[in-house]
């Protein structure tokens, strides 16, 4: 769904009706320093920071981030520290601190379980971000964009505080360079604290090959599979093969990429479908071949709870309910070199004129990549970024073709647009499945365009699914 899509409310209303509801890990450090400047609207993020056990810390992020009623319209959002391997103090109690609230939240008035999904490609806040969602009790933790052998050690070694590391992917880094990041969570506990629970691992894989590393050569137990197939919304999988690219631009998909079911069941894991499983005939059908349950994004991203922004999600119902919605697997856009889906909605960054009118810059760093200058040192670049930037540092300028700013636009999808100082305002990129179009199943007969988490749940599940196999909302 994109960064803040599936949040705290989101996860929440999922979870409350017996399915499980996970939230976006995806730049909550940003997400709630902006919710602060916003003035937090219904008081939730302090009372998530009242709950937090590093109260010394919540309370120095509540000085520096909120602002009473709320930032002026046209003042920018305050910088946050930008990644790094070595990240700074400041950074990493403010991604700890985010990953406890958005959970704290989610699990606030149930007593069901709730998950957290992290992208394995943004690996600078991995470590604390993790170690904050644990400290609120998080009971999933679900990674794709990458393979994550290492994660579930790391959950193993946070239980009890442990130190954990986190090997950094560099371009160009000679065996001999130091590309391990390090975090030890007892440099950040303010009191003793007793054990935390271990949360359960869930890898998002796309293919069989993949699914057979994960549980051979993790360094922990992966508890279960996700099997994303590429209708599914934000990034997908490139295509197996020398890339091909359809009529409109869009990579093509063959029987390559095809995941073996029966394959899959043999490895004796649990394991979801994702990718077009919206239906309740889906459902029916994923269950039949033997998986636990499905995943379902794109049908939750457009509800009432989703932190979509309200203009942007009124505008994507009327293309649905008019018949003129798509989504456009991009292969350029992603600084990730991964196909990003793009929903086609006018005045956001899907339109080129719109986006060409956005300078260059990367303030974010989510998605810049790690590489090793010319002494040995890591830096980093963005192939978003300004081309002669990106070109001083190593980078081939074939790279910076078509490429978007994504960090930005997703942030501006849930309202969260930076200022610049020109008065430019971020435009968002809005993604979704390619089961976009069918979203009208869950619209109410009364020509509304509003439906709510429990509405999806209630068509998905009728009495196809116990409350036992959840349905993972991402």
């Amino acid at each position: 769904m994109g960064a803040g899509v599936s949040n705290w409310r989101l996860a929440r209303a999922v979870s409350e009706r017996g399915q499980l509801g996970v939230v976006s890990g995806t730049a909550l450090a940003h997400i709630l320093a902006r919710r602060l400047q916003d003035g937090d609207p219904g008081g939730h993020m302090g009372r998530g920071l009242d709950h937090c056990p590093l109260s010394e810390t919540a309370e120095r992020i509540w000085r520096k981030y909120h602002i009473p009623g709320g930032k002026a319209a046209h003042a920018p959002y305050k910088p946050v520290p930008m990644l790094t391997k070595n990240n700074s103090r400041e950074y990493d109690e403010l991604c700890i601190v985010a990953n406890f609230v958005e959970v704290f939240l989610a699990r606030e008035g149930h007593g069901n379980a709730v998950g957290i999904n992290y992208l394995e490609k943004i690996q600078l806040p991995h470590l604390s971000s993790i170690f904050g969602a644990m400290l609120a009790g998080v009971d999933f933790v679900i990674m794709g964009a990458g393979i994550p052998l290492k994660i579930p050690g790391i959950l193993d070694r946070f239980v009890n505080f442990e130190p954990a590391t986190y090997p950094l992917q560099v371009a160009g880094a000679p065996d001999a360079a130091d590309a391990t990041m390090t975090f030890v969570p007892r440099e950040f506990m303010e009191h003793e604290l007793p054990p935390l629970l271990r949360p359960k691992f869930l890898a998002i894989v796309a293919s069989n090959t993949l699914a057979v590393t994960m549980l051979k050569k993790a360094n922990g137990k992966v508890d279960g599979l996700v099997i994303e197939g590429p209708t599914a919304g934000g990034h997908n999988a490139p295509p197996r093969g020398k890339l091909q690219l359809s009529e409109t631009g869009e990579p093509i998909y063959g029987e390559r990429d095809r995941v073996d079911l029966d394959a899959l069941c043999a490895l004796g894991v649990p394991f979801w479908l994702a990718g077009g499983y919206g239906t309740p005939e889906k459902v029916r059908e994923a269950l039949a071949a033997g998986a636990t349950g499905v995943q379902v994004g794109t049908a939750f991203a457009l509800c009432v709870e989703s932190g979509l922004r309200d203009d942007y999600k009124q505008a994507i119902l009327q293309k649905v309910a008019a018949g003129e919605a798509r989504v456009f697997t991009d292969p350029l856009c992603s600084p990730t070199g991964f196909p990003f889906k793009v929903v086609q909605l006018e005045g956001s960054g899907s339109e080129a004129q719109v986006y060409l009118a956005r300078v260059r810059l990367c303030d974010l760093g989510y998605l810049r990549e790690a590489y090793t200058t010319d002494d040995g040192a890591i830096a980093y670049r963005c192939s978003a970024e300004p081309e002669n930037n990106y070109a001083r540092k190593a980078g081939t300028l074939d790279k910076t073709l078509g490429r978007k700013c994504i960090c930005n636009a997703l942030l501006a999808n849930i309202g969260q647009s930076q200022v610049r100082q020109d008065g430019h305002n971020e435009e968002g990129l809005v993604t979704a499945g390619d089961d976009l179009v069918g979203i009208t199943r869950f619209l109410p007969p009364n020509g509304s365009t509003a439906y709510n988490a429990a509405d999806v749940i209630a068509m998905l599940c009728g009495s196809t699914l116990a409350p036992t196999e959840p349905v993972p909302s991402s």
